[in-house]
């Protein structure tokens, strides 16, 4: 199977996005909950290979699968991050304390640059040499790993 190409933002304003090759595909209709993020926890480093992954956050309501389903691996106690079977692309992860939401890749996105990052989350976490938009907030939260 080969990547899907993206194509023009839908009219409807909506986002899709897919994994690199093409199987996982999804639709979210806007708004999104709160500000995109680069998050720099421990765990969405290993689960991506990444030295940090940028997230989007939607009610669960408004993220639809529109192709394979995605794979699950329950990552902790109370996080489930959501992937592609076939090609291991990361595209979810969502928690228990916030049920209601989802958090969603945005390197995955057709169209990434339309959501820059607004801010660094889990930064007592940070590789001290990455400095990647500087000019955004910092919320150090845990540093423990993340969730």
């Amino acid at each position: 199977m080969t990547a899907a190409q993206p194509g023009a933002p839908p009219a409807d304003g909506a986002l899709t996005g897919g994994c690199l090759c093409g199987a996982v595909r999804y639709r979210i209709t806007l708004p999104l909950v709160g500000r995109v993020s680069h998050c720099h926890c421990t765990m969405c480093r290993r689960a991506a290979g990444a030295v940090a992954v940028t997230w989007l956050t939607v009610r669960r309501a408004a993220f639809r699968l529109t192709g394979r389903p995605l794979t699950v691996h329950r990552s902790s106690d109370h996080g489930e991050r959501g992937f592609c079977g076939v090609c291991g692309s990361p595209v979810t992860f969502w928690t228990r304390q916030d049920s209601d939401l989802i958090d969603v890749t945005v390197g995955t996105l057709d169209h990434p640059d339309a959501l820059p990052a607004e801010e660094h989350i889990w930064t007592g976490s940070r590789l001290p040499w990455l400095h990647l938009d500087t000019h955004l907030p910092d919320r150090p939260a845990d540093t423990d790993g993340g969730a």
